[in-house]
């Protein structure tokens, strides 16, 4: 699955030594949606890929990943597990109008005649 947002949060980096002694790490960042009614969505990146996806507040992106819940007493868990993360091209700053130079400006067409809007003496309409 995708989702496009803007990273609006980092959450501080996670790491520790699983009980077969392999060291593992976890980011997590929060992403805001930009639709009519925007959505917030907390997803985690897990061990190499948090180093080779980095994310900063601000940054524009297009978020692949897998959903998965799991159960642990008797309560269930769902993890939105990213697996890549593009960032969308910087949108272009936008520069001031400049007004047109003189050369620049095309003929404008004469303005059509107004219309005559006195009453006519063969007007037989009663207003």
């Amino acid at each position: 699955m995708e989702i496009k947002g803007r990273i609006i949060h980092v959450l501080p980096l996670q790491e520790g030594v699983s009980k077969a002694g392999n060291p593992w790490k976890k980011q997590e960042y929060v992403l805001e949606t930009e639709e009519q009614y925007p959505r917030k969505v907390c997803f985690n990146l897990f061990g190499d890929k948090v180093d080779q996806y980095p994310a900063a507040i601000g940054d524009d992106v297009t978020v692949s990943f897998d959903l998965e819940s799991r159960e642990f007493n008797g309560r269930w868990y769902t993890d939105v597990r990213a697996w890549k993360i593009e960032k969308s091209a910087p949108a272009a700053q936008a520069v001031p109008d400049m007004p047109p130079m003189p050369n620049d400006i095309p003929p404008f067409p004469p303005a059509p005649a107004a219309p005559d809007l006195a009453p006519s003496s063969t007007d037989d309409l009663p207003f």
